[in-house]
């Protein structure tokens, strides 16, 4: 490559003259016009402007509970004035007390580095929720049914608890509950604020109100509870109006039928609610929940969040959730125990259906079963059209892999596992399961005929079985793509195991487990960070952490913790660590100085709880190197010793919260945290790196990375560890062989360290375990092993690291090192293999990065966009700046570039935004 070109991309066509700015993609607490905020809302936005080098120097924020007050900035309820600050996110509400339950308009104006005024963008809203118990008006938890304190089991039990006795043994009703009401004037606004659990759905006048799935949340129900707000305005009618709700028990109770990881009882279904109606005289009127209401069981007769949901359709009451519906055969609702948790506001994007799959291929592999192939293993239920007598049941087996024999088997993945329909027999029917989901490519069709098939026996007619994909509704922020088919199939795949696992927490597997398992938050994090705006469900798991610590300071391998599991599946540091490294994470990604603070006392409660378990400042507990790929059946560490991961990442936990504890004015926590963690780093030099050879330990892929990346390598001795570890790689064929814990750290150094190319030869083969391995083997999703076994999980995330190098590495788009919330961009794509272009965007607080390069006629072509309010750092892979063009400019010219540098055989550009 002789000639690199370089186009600096304007968000519009560049006008130097002329200085516009605008405010937009505005967001209170991170979410687009949320409803349910609590009393003090943060704000942000991002600027687009013309012009280059353009940053933020001031902002003004208006806002009043009456839009047409924020057309005088000097009539509003609060005005910021303007703050001379660059600062676009996390900017907390600072006026007078608000109400709950209203909603308040906002706008934005900015001010430029010439101290040129923006116009005042378009209004946001956001409705408040209820701040406090009172808020609630004295709404109660009703239920069908409630249960003796005898047979509570919290926490719960793991496997099927067959020794219980009687104790989660009996199924819980589904219930349906109903309440008509009248109104007699005509409404301004109207909200209605509910939580079911464990699940719930809500309807107004046989509407059903949103689309979320599985919602509210789940979380330790002793300790939070989540509800939603709905503006319901629109709903509602002058004259007579029904609410309805049917609750289901998601993790609330998990009984002992069919299959289940675990046995659990809070309690049976229930619910609370509160519907609030201000009239246009501006009366006010509320309708909670109590025992007025009126309740029977609905007609699912059977749902369990891991072994499926029966549906009766002869028990369907047409009507039940609207107006004149005579429900004298309903018995008055049961007021039930609080579940204990405080009732707070939900803050994260929910789950809901995202994507549909019809069957590729339908096939007939044994006597009245009948096999689906979506040909893609996601999370999801299914949605069944169906048609026949009344009383006939159809029974459908979802699973990722078939046998030998066409058939779906759920061995590893949870059996029995299934959805029922019993026809009511009328007419075509439809039916999509509520309360359960589970992880599938295939179904298996019991007691029903796909249309078209021969149908001897006048079974059921399934004229339509689709697959409803659902996942956390986080938007999606990036994108890569490239020359190399494999590694945009690789893309995919991870991609996949990505959207299967994204619920309410970061599940492992959307089957087997569904349990939060927490060191794939922060290894998976950055790869997840870069396709997805997780931000707010990662501060719920941070807060799900808090919630489970121990009073020792152990934070334990899941959270929320609905099972204590025992030795290292309960007390593994490289899984509660993530209770240091996600609160990290979400400052230097996003900025969020509020989560660091909100951690900390859980943070330094952890680090203490760890150097107790500590001799001489070494760990040795947990299970290591999970699914590294050794001699043996995959499972805990086999070629690293567990002290090596356990106690550089001890390392790496203290060393991060010497830094968090100066951000947040701790200056002599941060002395003795920097202390602690220099204390480690000997120890750990002293134990496990061999002063001779330079070797650290077994000498295994996981034993450099760890140690290396977290720098605890001595810069004496620096280069030797690294070529060791090239040497080992090089010398063993390129083969991949760290596992959950080390492969992340493999592959953070190699890039780090200019070995990007060591990265395309380990990962573009297909004939040894690996990604190309498992997608010869016909996977859509990432498998839980290398080897693609057909005895574990086939989607799993936990070993997708790859993702964050396709954008990073590969892609280019990164941050410098002393950055936070990408203020700093560093552009450094790395051209290997056979690669000849590549395609990244990223969409950061600020706003979008986009790099693109290709090489062509020997030239290395590259486009890039920066954000406003940003700087850059472009290397391109020229040691000549003659060589190097801004279009048909020379680079030396460019008014684009701010400095240039030579270092090695690559030049250092800085560049603002454009």
């Amino acid at each position: 490559m002789f000639f690199i070109l370089v186009a600096f991309i304007l968000q519009f066509c560049a006008n130097e003259n002329k200085s516009v700015i605008t405010v937009a993609n505005l967001k209170c607490n991170n979410l687009e016009n949320p409803c349910g905020t609590g009393n003090m809302p943060v704000f942000s936005w991002i600027i687009i402007t013309e012009n280059r080098d353009a940053a933020q120097s001031a902002y003004q924020i208006i806002l009043d509970s009456c839009d047409n007050k924020l057309q005088s900035e000097n009539s509003c309820l609060w005005n910021s004035e303007k703050i001379a600050l660059s600062n676009t996110s996390w900017i907390s509400y600072s006026g007078p007390e608000l109400r709950s339950g209203t909603k308040y308009f906002w706008k934005v104006r900015v001010w430029d580095r010439k101290d040129n005024p923006s116009n005042f963008s378009k209004s946001a809203y956001f409705i408040t929720g209820l701040f406090e118990k009172n808020d609630w008006n004295n709404a109660k938890w009703i239920g069908y049914e409630e249960i003796p304190d005898s047979l509570i089991l919290v926490p719960g039990v793991h496997g099927n608890g067959n020794n219980l006795s009687n104790v989660a043994l009996k199924r819980t009703t589904i219930p349906y509950f109903r309440k008509e009401f009248s109104i007699r004037k005509k409404i301004s606004v109207a909200y209605i604020y509910i939580s079911g659990l464990g699940q719930y759905e809500l309807y107004i006048n046989g509407k059903e109100i949103g689309d979320r799935f599985l919602s509210p949340g789940w979380t330790n129900y002793r300790k939070t509870c989540y509800y939603n707000t709905f503006d319901v305005t629109k709903e509602l009618n002058r004259g007579p109006n029904a609410i309805g709700v049917i609750t289901g028990n998601g993790f609330f109770n998990v009984n002992r039928e069919r299959y289940r990881k675990l046995v659990i009882a809070y309690g049976t279904p229930r619910m609370i609610l509160k519907l609030a109606i201000r009239y246009n005289d501006g009366l006010e009127e509320t309708f909670i929940s109590d025992e007025s209401w009126k309740t029977t069981p609905s007609p699912v007769t059977f749902s369990s969040i891991y072994g499926g949901e029966d549906y009766d359709a002869r028990l369907e009451q047409t009507g039940w959730n609207q107006t004149g519906f005579n429900d004298s055969e309903w018995k008055q609702t049961l007021l039930v125990k609080e579940p204990g948790g405080v009732l707070k506001p939900e803050c994260d994007y929910p789950i809901r259906v995202m994507q549909t799959f019809k069957p590729v291929t339908i096939f007939n592999p044994d006597t009245n079963k009948y096999v689906y192939d979506y040909r893609q293993n996601a999370s999801g239920v299914i949605k069944l059209k169906i048609s026949g007598k009344e009383g006939q049941q159809v029974k459908i087996f979802p699973g990722e892999l078939i046998n030998d024999d066409s058939l779906v088997t759920q061995k590893a993945t949870g059996a029995p596992y299934y959805f029922s329909y019993t026809v009511k027999g009328d007419k075509e029917e439809i039916w999509i399961p509520r309360f359960t989901y589970y992880g599938f490519r295939y179904v298996q069709v019991e007691g029903g005929v796909p249309a078209g098939r021969p149908n001897p026996d006048n079974l059921p007619v399934i004229s339509e079985l689709e697959l409803l994909h659902t996942r956390n509704s986080s938007p999606v922020i990036g994108n890569f793509k490239c020359s190399n088919e494999l590694f945009n199939s690789i893309y995919e795949l991870i991609n996949w195991s990505i959207k299967s696992n994204l619920t309410s927490v970061t599940t492992d597997c959307p089957h087997r487990e569904k349990l939060g398992w927490l060191e794939q938050t922060h290894l998976m994090g950055n790869s997840i960070k870069y396709i997805y705006d997780i931000h707010n469900l990662y501060n719920k798991i941070i807060g799900d952490m808090m919630e489970a610590q121990l009073v020792n300071g152990l934070v334990p391998d899941i959270a929320p913790e609905y099972v204590p599991f025992v030795g290292g599946f309960r007390d593994s540091p490289e899984w509660g660590s993530s209770c240091v490294i996600l609160p990290w994470d979400m400052y230097e990604w996003f900025g969020d100085i509020e989560t660091v603070r909100k951690a900390y006392p859980m943070m330094k409660k952890y680090i203490i709880y760890l150097d107790s378990l500590s001799e001489d400042h070494i760990l040795s507990h947990g299970l290591g190197d999970w699914y590294d790929l050794g001699p043996k059946f995959p499972g805990e560490a086999q070629l690293t010793p567990k002290a090596v991961t356990a106690t550089s990442i001890f390392f790496y936990d203290t060393s991060l919260l010497g830094k968090m504890a100066s951000l947040v004015g701790k200056d002599e926590d941060a002395q003795y945290f920097r202390n602690m963690a220099e204390e480690i780093r000997k120890a750990f030099n002293s134990k496990f790196l061999n002063p001779l050879t330079k070797v650290y330990s077994t000498g295994s892929q996981t034993a450099y990375s760890m140690p290396l990346f977290f720098g605890m390598v001595d810069d004496s001795c620096h280069r030797q560890v690294v070529d060791n570890l090239i040497k080992s790689i090089r010398e063993n064929n390129n083969a991949l062989t760290a596992g959950d814990i080390g492969y992340r750290y493999l592959l953070r150094v190699l890039e780090q360290e200019g070995y990007s190319q060591v990265i395309f030869d380990m990962n573009s083969k297909t004939d040894v375990p690996g990604y190309g391995f498992q997608l010869s083997k016909g996977a859509t999703s990432l498998t839980e092993s290398w080897a693609g076994l057909v005895d574990v999980s086939n989607n799993h995330m936990m070993l997708g690291h790859l993702m964050e190098w396709f954008y990073s590495g590969l892609g280019g788009i990164r941050q410098t090192a002393y950055s936070k919330g990408y203020e700093q961009i560093l552009i450094n794509p790395e051209p290997v293999g056979d690669i000849t272009w590549a395609e990244t965007l990223y969409q950061t607080i600020h706003g979008e990065v986009f790099c693109s390069w290709k090489i062509s006629d020997g030239n290395f072509h590259l486009q890039i966009r920066i954000p406003a309010n940003c700087t850059a750092t472009v290397v391109l892979p020229q040691s000549d700046p003659d060589k190097i063009w801004e279009e048909e400019i020379p680079l030396r010219v460019s008014g684009a570039i701010k400095k240039i540098e030579t270092s090695g055989n690559k030049i250092l550009c800085e560049i603002s935004s454009g």
